[in-house]
């Protein structure tokens, strides 16, 4: 009776070893993903950063152009108003002739 639970006692012990070896593999596989995850979560925010100031820049130069769009549209209403009256007159100058 004592020899059958000594094997059974190495037999749990050897199974319980195992268990162990398999359990500290699952460890440093889990630290490898850990490790993976954590370097794509830190690339992903450089990422995420990078693209927060292009989107600032393409902002700034998007005000930029369309304030110049409307200065250019109120200097061409302006020419074109100046044309109009510059037609007016040749066409009185004309008339008067």
């Amino acid at each position: 009776d004592a020899n059958r639970q000594i094997s059974e006692y190495k037999f749990k012990l050897s199974k319980a070893e195992q268990d162990i070896t398999t359990l500290e593999q699952n460890i440093g596989r889990l630290e490898g993903q850990v490790a993976r995850y954590k370097n794509a979560a830190e690339n992903a925010e450089k990422v995420e950063d990078e693209l927060k100031a292009e989107k600032r820049k393409l902002q700034r130069e998007l005000r930029t152009a369309l304030d110049k769009i409307e200065e250019m549209e109120m200097t061409n209403s302006h020419l074109m108003k100046r044309l109009e009256k510059m037609k007016a007159n040749r066409t009185a100058l004309l008339a008067q002739q």
